[in-house]
């Protein structure tokens, strides 16, 4: 588990303990030889937490884009966007892109999280990637004291 998601995990479960929320964030175990559907997977009763969410780190000072080529796999079962898009449809989960932007030394890390209609999207559209300047047009995960934390804009990310 990168530490990307081990925040993310940390900061979903903090947000439902801390509200009284039933709901819990996890990551399957991935084992050596297969492939696992996505990052992180959080279960609630509640519609709005019920998420399918996969990440990716990128370096600002080497790329200035997330292409779909480059930063996603593909397999014999088919391209990650084609995969995650089946299994968010399939499950019923809202699936999401948790993008974070490693912007140098000296520089805080932001991460963004982009509804995965809009990566399905462009994909199927033939786009080459998402550029870094755009993520700037989709809800920003908060960060204090260097970690990530939902709690200030968490319903209103997902509602």
């Amino acid at each position: 588990m990168t530490d990307f998601e081990r925040a993310l995990v940390n900061s979903f479960n903090n947000f439902f303990e801390q509200e009284g929320i039933e709901g819990i964030a996890h990551r399957k175990k991935q084992h050596r030889f297969s492939s696992q559907l996505c990052d992180v997977l959080v279960d609630s009763p509640h519609e709005t937490f019920y998420l399918a969410i996969e990440n990716k780190s990128i370096k600002t000072s080497s790329t200035n884009k997330l292409y779909f080529t480059q930063h996603f796999s593909d397999t014999e079962g088919g391209h990650q966007v084609e995969r995650i898009t089946d299994f968010v449809q399939r499950s019923g989960r809202k699936g999401y892109l948790a993008v974070e932007l490693k912007r140098g030394r000296g520089r805080p890390r932001k991460a963004y999280m982009v509804p995965w209609e809009e990566v399905s999207h462009r994909y199927r559209n033939g786009e080459k990637g998402i550029h870094v300047d755009e993520f700037v047009g989709f809800p920003e995960i908060t960060r204090i004291s260097g970690e990530y934390n939902f709690a200030d804009n968490l319903v209103e990310m997902f509602t």
